[in-house]
Order: C-alpha cells, then structure tokens, then sequence
C-alpha cells in the first residue's frame, strides 16, 4: 500500500509533468514564426511520419503516412480548429504516403498498386478492404518518392520518383504520368525528374511541380526546382542536367534530347516537399490563387536552411517574389519540417509536419497589412 508521503510526491510529481509537457507544445509553438496578421495553431499529433494530405467532401482531412504504414481520418465536428475524432482508416501497408480524395473515394499509392476506398467518409469507423484499380506501379518505394492527385480530366496523376542520389533510372521511375483508372491506359506527363512530391495545378490549369535536386555537390549546389509542364512529355533534365546551368559530372546529356529548364531556382537544399495552390477566401487576396511551398528543409549541408512555408507570388506564369509565411526553424533547431499543405474547408491552411507527427492549422486573424517574417 502507498504511504501518505509517497502519494503526494506522486501527486506532485504527475502535476509537474503534466505542466512541463503542457510548457513543452506551448513553447514548440512559440518557437514558430508567422507572418503578421497569421496565427498558427496545432490540429492534430502522434501521427506518425505524417506526409500527405487530402480533404473529403465532408470536411474530413486524411494524413498518408511513410514508413508508419498507416492512413489516418481527422475530424473536426465542432469547428473549434482541432481535431476531436480520428481514425485509421488503413493499416500494414507499405509507404503509403501518397493519397488523393476524388468522387467520395480515398486513393492510395502503396507498393506496385492503387488502391481504392469507396465511400470513404461513411465508413470512417469500420476497417475497409480496398479495391485494387491498378497494379503495374515500380517496387522499391523506400527510396524513391510519390504523390497523387486526380486532375480536371479525371485521370490520376502519379510523381514515380527514382530510387537513386543521381542515375539514370530505369522507365517509368523518373517520371510523371497520368492514368486512367477505368482502363489502365497511361500517358507520360513529364519525364527528368527526379524526387517530386508536391505538385498542383494553377487557376489557368497549368500543372506546376517541385523537384528536389541531387545531394553532395556542396551546400550551395544545385537548385531545388520549380517546373511548369507546358508541353506534354517535355524532359526536366535530370540526372543530365540540374537547375538551369549545373551539368551532372556522372553522366552526359543524350545528343538530340531538349531540356525544359525550370522556371524558377529555389536555394539548394531547402527541400520543396509540397506545393499548392491556395484556393480559399480566409487569406488576403494577396494569397488568392497563389503557389505555397513546404520547405521540408535541408540535411546535406553545413547549416540549416528550409524548414518553412513560403509564398511564390506569380505574375504571367512568372515567379516574382519569394517570402516566408511560416519559419519552422529556431537557429539551427527545427521545430517541424512541413511537408504538404491542403486548403482546408474554412480557407485556413493545413501544414503536416513528418518530424514530430503533427498537423498545423495556419489561419488568418485580422485586417493588418501581411508582412514577411523580418
């Protein structure tokens, strides 16, 4: 039986640790830095490795995970800001990050397959078999990244990244493609890429990615990338070419073969891991319409540079500005590493975070005149 004594130091010790971990997220948060008139607040946590995001018709966010193997379902059902229901809606598979919500149906790239959730949203609470709509997708998915989303033309469109540092890769990794799920017919979109898990198409239907460039040329050396797809089956270069001036040392460019160079250079290393185009209203015009980056920030470098979300203002399909809405990074101590970002039915922004697990909500509070974090 426990003293008397020994309960109230129990007591006093349960108290003190539920007050530091309290001090512990409060103190994340204050870490992070928002532009002016922004507020940021945290949605949900202990996902996992939580990477890609997708919005259900009813509001519900789904979190695709990596190596956790598992898709989450959070709900906000008082619109207090914060999840209070969550589900996992899959298990046990493999790399399952890339997901896409199309028609009321939740699509998941796992290992070689596509799969299939039917009605997702009205089965929330039961463990569903997934139908399987395609199965010719490359193995090796550790290494190489992917993303999915369904375009206005109702086909799906897949980023197979390679599985390599710089290679030439064997067909179709490398490569963006778009397929049709009722037929399993596939068209080559882009092809040169090499890690691509952020892409979205602008308000004029342009589809616009994200390429990570290769590591171990320095920390300056060689741009992440911005692309745009004008011209279908168009080759970003890779492994032959990186940015718009780096050639690749390993290998020499095939005579005969164009390279669209990217429209815009971002610094080396910064890790565009998503890319979006915010759709709602919440936010000033100014943002209406308008490319986000999750900067997934860097690890082969000397220090620390990414760990953001970035605004890139667009003008004639030109990029004109660069500034940062939200810095993750305290000196050389990241607080999270954002890696995708969706609207979110109320026009806020929602930001996962594969570092600690977590999914930010970034909203807009007041009228102030937005500023960049000085």
């Amino acid at each position: 039986m426990i003293s008397i004594q020994k309960k109230q130091w129990f007591e006093l010790w349960l108290f003190a640790a539920c007050v530091w971990n309290f001090q512990a997220k409060a103190n994340d948060l204050s870490m992070i830095k928002v532009a002016d008139g922004f507020s940021i607040s945290l949605y949900a946590s202990n996902l996992g490795d939580a990477k890609q995001l997708a919005v259900g018709d009813k509001g519900t966010l789904f979190v695709g995970t990596g190596k956790s193997g598992l898709i989450h379902a959070l709900v906000d059902t008082n619109g207090s800001g914060r999840v209070n229901k969550r589900y996992v809606v899959a298990h046990g598979l493999t790399m399952p990050e890339a997901i896409a919500f199309y028609q009321g149906d939740l699509f998941v790239a796992s290992e070689r397959n596509i799969l299939r959730y039917r009605n997702i949203e009205n089965n929330l609470r039961r463990r569903m078999r997934p139908e399987v709509v395609y199965q010719k997708l490359p193995g090796d998915v550790i290494k190489s990244r992917r993303a999915i989303q369904f375009g206005k033309d109702g086909r799906l469109y897949i980023t197979l990244g390679v599985n390599c540092n710089v290679c030439e890769a064997k067909l179709p990794l490398g490569q963006l493609l778009a397929i049709n799920i009722d037929t399993g017919d596939t068209e080559v979109i882009a092809s040169g890429i090499r890690r691509v898990t952020g892409f979205d198409w602008s308000k004029d239907d342009k589809l616009w990615f994200a390429d990570l460039g290769r590591d171990w040329l320095g920390d300056n050396l060689p741009a992440d990338e911005l692309n745009r797809v004008d011209t279908v089956g168009a080759h970003f270069g890779f492994p032959y070419l990186h940015g718009k001036s780096v050639q690749e040392p390993a290998f020499t460019k095939p005579k005969g073969l164009k390279i669209t160079k990217p429209v815009y250079e971002l610094p080396a290393h910064v890790g565009p891991m998503g890319l979006h185009f915010y759709r709602g209203s919440q936010f000033p015009s100014l943002y209406h319409n308008q490319l986000l980056v999750a900067e997934n920030g860097s690890w082969n470098r000397s220090s620390k540079v990414g760990y953001q979300v970035t605004l890139l203002q667009l003008e004639a399909q030109k990029v004109v500005k660069r500034t940062t809405m939200v810095s993750f990074l305290d000196s050389e101590f990241p607080v999270a590493q954002p890696y995708s970002l969706t609207t979110a039915p109320d026009g806020a922004l929602f930001i996962s975070d594969d570092f600690k697990g977590r999914v930010y909500r970034l909203s807009y509070k007041n009228n102030h005149q937005v500023k960049d974090i000085l």
